[in-house]
């Protein structure tokens, strides 16, 4: 297979997750590289009519952990750990998050990503530590 096909693949795994289906993100593989894009809506708010930490925290750690898995050809990762930092409010547009492995070792892979909202201004950034599980990656999961 080639590594286009695992990044097709993984791509469409992640568009089959059910938690996907409420924030319809789109994503773009390639090595040690991901972006993942979403359309800020309402529904997404807290009480102060801005997009929830959920939403920041779902796109670095999707961004961060798909650049890693592009990686791993056979086994689905896990994030082990992820920091979190949110540095302005968005509340309209789509926001764009760009997520790359920085260390790639035998056992750990560490990860950034970093969000930015349509005028291309930084909102959020993140890292994390993955590994790699003993999950294959098989069509049952969606990698197909």
């Amino acid at each position: 297979m080639s590594l286009d096909d695992h990044y097709r693949k993984l791509e469409r795994m992640y568009q089959s997750a059910p938690i996907n289906q409420f924030f319809r993100p789109r994503l773009t593989i390639t090595q040690g590289q991901a972006e993942v894009v979403m359309e800020v809506r309402p529904d997404f708010f807290h009480a102060a009519h801005a997009a929830h930490g959920a939403l920041y925290f779902k796109a670095l750690d999707d961004a961060a952990f798909f650049a890693t898995n592009s990686l791993v050809p056979d086994f689905f990762v896990l994030t082990i750990s992820f920091t979190t930092y949110l540095e302005r409010p968005v509340s309209q547009g789509a926001i764009t998050c760009q997520g790359r492995v920085v260390m790639a070792a035998k056992k750990l892979f560490i990860a950034e990503s970093r969000i930015l909202d349509q005028e291309g201004r930084e909102i959020a950034r993140g890292s994390g530590n993955f590994v790699k599980s003993g999950m294959r990656l098989t069509p049952d999961i969606g990698y197909a």
